[in-house]
């Protein structure tokens, strides 16, 4: 799926929908995210991709520019290990591929022509798998 987004708005602003500050108390991770939805996504990185995705966060939005990493890169690699954002995005909800199918048809490729070229860690080949049989 080919979407025109602006990519010098921020998810809040393209999500029209405004979250409070989180409080003194809130996590690393709720602090993170709020921040990085106040970022133009054109401005993410694919760390910040991964960490948004893996929470759910403006996934209509992000969800494509993943693709299009994934589709140079699919292993590509934000904090935590080669294939992070690959994974981030694999394990969505079923509901979220039901929603956008067009979306897990792409992914569905990208991961089938990977399978043929690598050989994957256990995590990324459970993952791949489960996401392949839905």
């Amino acid at each position: 799926m080919t979407r025109l987004v602006d990519r010098g708005r921020s998810l809040e602003e393209l999500e029209r929908e405004r979250c409070p500050t989180p409080s003194a108390e809130a996590s690393r991770l709720v602090t993170t995210a709020h921040t990085l939805r106040l970022r133009p996504i054109g401005e993410l990185t694919v760390e910040d991709m991964r960490l948004l995705i893996g929470q759910d966060v403006g996934l209509a939005f992000l969800l494509p520019l993943a693709l299009e990493v994934l589709r140079d890169d699919p292993m590509a690699e934000g904090d935590m290990y080669e294939g992070d954002l690959l994974s981030a995005v694999l394990t969505r909800s079923p509901a979220v591929w039901n929603e956008w199918p067009e979306l897990g048809r792409e992914l569905a490729v990208i991961v089938s022509e990977l399978i043929e070229l690598t050989d994957l860690t256990p995590h990324l080949s459970q993952v791949t798998e489960r996401f392949l049989a839905r």
